[in-house]
This record gives C-alpha cells, sequence and structure tokens, in this order.
C-alpha cells in the first residue's frame, strides 16, 4: 500500500455494550462495531494500519479480534487487552482504536452502540 501526499493517518474511536459473556455475543458486538466504523468512514481494509480493542473485565469468552479477522481484516495488525477496571465504570463493553488512512480532509466518524453511547455522550448527537 502506498501513501499520497494527499493523505494522513486518522485514529477512529468506538465502544459498543455486549449482552452476555458468550463467544457469540461478543463477536457478534464486535462484528457490529467493526461494520459500522468501516461504513460510517468508507473504510477500504488495505487502508487500516492497526486496530487495538480492549475488554472489561467481566469479558473473557472471546477474543474481539476475530471478529475483525471474519470481516477481511486477517491482514492488518490486531491487539486485544484487559480494559482498566475503575469502579463505578460501565460493565461489558469491547473498545477499540483503529488506525487509518484516508484523504487529509477525512473527518472522522466516531462510533459508539448500545449502552456504550452513554460513555461518550458528547459525539451521540453526532452519530
Amino acid at each position: 500500500m502506498s501513501v499520497s501526499s494527499d493523505e494522513r493517518l486518522f485514529a477512529l474511536r468506538g465502544a459498543t455494550s455486549v449482552a452476555a459473556n458468550s463467544e457469540p455475543a461478543i463477536l457478534e458486538a464486535t462484528a457490529s462495531l467493526m461494520r459500522e466504523l468501516i461504513e460510517r468512514n468508507d473504510l477500504e481494509p488495505q487502508r487500516i494500519v492497526s486496530c487495538i480493542f480492549t475488554v472489561t473485565a467481566d469479558l473473557d469468552a472471546a477474543f474481539p479480534a476475530v471478529a475483525a479477522r471474519r470481516l477481511g481484516l486477517d491482514g492488518v495488525p490486531l491487539l486485544c487487552a484487559r480494559e482498566i477496571d475503575v469502579p463505578g465504570a460501565l460493565q461489558s463493553v469491547i473498545r477499540v482504536l483503529m488506525h487509518h488512512y484516508a484523504p487529509a480532509d477525512h473527518r472522522a466518524r466516531h462510533v459508539y452502540l448500545g449502552e456504550a453511547r452513554s460513555l461518550r455522550e458528547d459525539l451521540d448527537a453526532a452519530q
């Protein structure tokens, strides 16, 4: 992949809530989040540089990266980690930080779904 002079590196944030600590629930929630990020930002897999996923401490039945690979991001470096377990923080949440190349005038559209919308109410109106 080559990067033209009119492109730059962007970072997207996203998060979603998960109904249950099960492999199907984690993979479906992650797939929905990733599809929405890709669609809203008009992304092509070859323009995605990397994705870092975090999950709250109550989610350990599956790696979110598995869902991303199933969506065709098998050539993208993916990493899963545990979110800091802050008392009182929203549980059952998957977060992602995605890096991608896009034209310099691209407007990043972050995505917060389900209960995770409360994490960034400042962005909720823009979705």
